[in-house]
């Protein structure tokens, strides 16, 4: 599996997983809601179980994706100001680009 984190993104999520009480914890993507061929994917802090894979980043930072989500394989979590401040999860491997 293959996850992509921007240069935005990992600044926000260093400094968050570098908090005392999230030491011992990775970054999450999962999927919120998925209708037809794309999903809608969130974040949270957690733990690997059996079912997932953890996938080493260019900005390293670990990123725990499930394996029994094909939807998950190919994210891109970028973090933007404009128009509003926040994350965003898109996975333009299977078409989702983020623009509906």
């Amino acid at each position: 599996m293959k996850c992509k984190i921007t240069r935005n993104a990992a600044k926000v999520l260093s400094k968050e997983l570098s908090k005392e009480d999230n030491k011992e914890l990775k970054i999450r993507v999962l999927i919120t809601h998925a209708h037809g061929n794309h999903a809608h994917y969130g974040l949270d802090l957690d733990m690997a179980t059996e079912n997932d894979e953890v996938v080493s980043t260019d900005k390293d930072i670990d990123v725990i994706l499930n394996t029994s989500e094909p939807l998950l394989d190919g994210v891109k979590i970028d973090y933007l100001y404009l128009p509003e401040e926040g994350f965003v999860i898109t996975n333009p491997s299977k078409g989702n680009h983020g623009d509906h």
